[in-house]
């Protein structure tokens, strides 16, 4: 017999810097959703997807020698949302400048249903949600 999940269930992974990081991020999302028993939800590629992205971004941009980010994901049965914590600064933009990047976050705007950027000390949270339909 299958025990309830404690709702909201966030499951969190702290990754180093390291291109490794990536990938098992991925892996780590694909698990969770297994978990909560969305594996086989039509847009859990969705999700890999933008956590391969909002993990590469942090990676890239936020992620200072040293330091790593932190990986949240939450379901509450209405929406997964994903969250990646670094310590990094400055605000991540959408652009469609060819060497200015930022066209990962055009994806995550396209894929999820919401995105936004939020503080923490230091540095930044970015966080996509999917609503489940």
């Amino acid at each position: 017999m299958n025990e309830p999940i404690d709702l909201p269930h966030p499951r969190d992974r702290f990754y180093g810097r390291a291109r490794s990081s990536v990938p098992a991020a991925r892996r780590f999302a694909h698990r969770s959703l297994a978990h909560w028993g969305l594996a086989a939800w039509e847009r859990s590629a969705d999700v890999s997807l933008c956590v391969s992205e909002l993990a590469t971004n942090a990676l890239v941009h936020g992620v200072p020698p040293g330091r790593g980010f932190l990986l949240r994901l939450t379901y509450d049965r209405v929406l997964v949302r994903v969250e990646v914590h670094d310590s990094g600064t400055g605000v991540p933009q959408i652009t469609d400048e060819p060497d200015e990047g930022g066209r990962g976050l055009l994806l995550v705007s396209a894929l999820a249903d919401k995105w936004g950027v939020g503080e923490r000390s230091p540095g930044k949270v970015v966080w996509c949600e999917f609503v489940l339909r």
